[in-house]
């Protein structure tokens, strides 16, 4: 078990050694001592003490009570004020920096351990609480987020397939053949769209709960990428130019062909949603040794560099994404259907130039060892 590190804060030399060598003998570490609420607080950036022993009467600017202040304020590090004074002033002074127990002096050694393990144990349960809370913070604005984002997906294509039905019902008498088929094609369209955001959802779901099913097969690996390419050229309708490139002897690789497919239909369709009318998105494929690499690369708006650690995460999109419709749960989906390879992907992007997908994934489970 580590020891526990204590900072002693006293400015009466022989009282100091004396509380350090008790400590020592109680099975702490006593890394510094402070003679001085200036010093405390350099120690204490310093070392990051466990727990402080602070006199309240110090020589110097700052008194223990500042110095506490400060030390609780910036590094959240708990304090036991030692003090021979037990004043009504002094003792409300203290009480603002919230500390975690009092020793007044003269004091024994039994009563400085049990002061110390009260203390640690309290912020111990203190931190544990503060974590919780986050953590339902974070759940709760998670829901938030998903209770508006699903009610904005379903709401566009129910007003679609509102508007449509009620044209349908009003004038189907008076409309001609194409009118009736454009009308059904969008109804078709907008619950296509709500199948989709729903797959995506219980794809999130399942692979939350490690009970997405992986069922590698053999692959040829460029013939799937030509597939996912001309597919995405016929649902954009040529919009933008997807140019494939494959670099030396591609062998056939052993992956589940659906999560590929989840994988480079997302980065794709970004690359392309994010990208100018017209503009070029690259496809690369190479293997080095065991590995498949596959490069996506975009000429589109880019992601801000402080986002980019949480790009990943359910319902996370881009802050300048503007009136670019999406869930923000493709590249969760992306990133889940890699793990399940046990592989990796990376991002590197820029604002306003492009970003770069790279994606590696062992050619066999017999490459997972």
């Amino acid at each position: 078990m580590t020891k526990k590190k204590i900072l002693v804060v006293e400015d009466e030399t022989l009282v100091a050694m004396d509380i350090k060598n008790s400590l020592k003998l109680l099975g702490y570490m006593v890394p510094a001592v402070a003679v001085s609420g200036e010093e405390a607080v350099i120690k204490a950036e310093e070392i990051q003490p466990d727990l402080i022993l602070m006199d309240i009467r110090l020589k110097g600017e700052i008194d223990g009570v500042t110095a506490a202040r400060l030390i609780r304020t910036k590094w959240n590090i708990p304090v036991v004020y030692l003090t021979a004074y037990s004043d009504d002033i002094t003792l409300e002074r203290a009480k603002i920096t919230q500390p975690f127990g009092y020793l007044l002096k003269p004091f024994e050694e039994e009563e400085l351990r049990v002061t110390i393990e009260i203390a640690l144990s309290r912020f111990q349960a203190e931190t544990k609480i503060r974590q919780a809370l986050v953590i339902e913070q974070e759940l709760r604005e998670q829901k938030s987020s998903f209770v508006s984002i699903v009610s904005h997906e379903c709401r566009t294509p129910l007003s679609k397939v509102l508007l449509a039905t009620e044209l349908l019902e009003r004038y189907s008498k008076d409309l001609v053949k194409d009118k009736h088929r454009k009308y059904f094609e969008q109804i078709k369209g907008s619950i296509q769209d709500m199948i989709q955001l729903l797959d995506e959802i219980l794809f999130i779901e399942k692979a939350e709960g490690n009970k997405l099913n992986f069922h590698p097969t053999p692959i040829n690996l460029v013939e799937l990428c030509s597939d996912l390419i001309e597919q995405m050229q016929l649902a954009t309708e040529g919009s933008h130019r997807i140019i494939l490139t494959s670099q030396g002897n591609i062998p056939d690789a052993y992956m589940d062909t659906q999560l590929l497919r989840y994988i480079f239909n997302n980065l794709l369709s970004n690359g392309i949603k994010y990208s100018p009318e017209g503009g070029t998105v690259e496809f690369q494929l190479t293997v080095e040794g065991n590995w498949a690499i596959f490069k996506i690369k975009d000429s589109g708006i880019g992601i801000p560099e402080q986002e980019l650690s949480q790009l990943f995460e359910p319902f996370q999109r881009a802050s300048n994404v503007g009136d670019i419709p999406g869930t923000g749960l493709g590249l969760s989906i992306v990133k889940k259907s890699v793990e399940q390879h046990r592989g990796q992907i990376l991002v590197d992007s820029q604002v306003g130039v492009g970003t770069v997908f790279t994606v590696r994934l062992p050619l066999s489970s017999q490459d997972w060892e």
